[in-house]
């Protein structure tokens, strides 16, 4: 992926109170992920998730693209717009916490409005 499309993408990822936002970031499933982990099976790896997947019709318009914890881009899979997280960030470390998890409602819309699938 372009460099500068995963600038992007992780400037769009949630900033973490006390930590350095051009290190560290909470992905959508409330993991914490590192900029220098990403593409890596790491605890702390990422990588960038088609929030619509490709295979129903999404595409790399940056509205449908985000940073994700590997882990739950896997747990992910090919699901929307309810799909399964398996990290999260406790505070002190990413921990596995399997739950249930849709897309809200407002990004909802705006992807409906560029996807005639979402």
């Amino acid at each position: 992926m372009d460099e500068d499309i995963k600038l992007l993408v992780w400037k769009k990822a949630r900033s973490v109170d006390g930590l350095d936002d051009s290190m560290f970031r909470k992905d959508a499933c409330g993991a914490l992920i590192m900029w220098d982990k990403f593409g890596k099976n790491n605890p702390f790896g990422w990588v960038i998730d088609h929030i619509l997947p490709m295979s129903l019709g999404g595409d790399d318009n940056l509205l449908n693209l985000r940073a994700l914890h590997y882990k739950n881009n896997l747990s992910k899979a090919s699901d929307y717009p309810s799909y399964t997280a398996s990290v999260k960030y406790d505070g002190r470390e990413n921990v596995m916490d399997e739950r249930n998890l849709t897309v809200n409602k407002k990004l909802r819309e705006k992807l409906k409005q560029l996807y005639k699938n979402a």
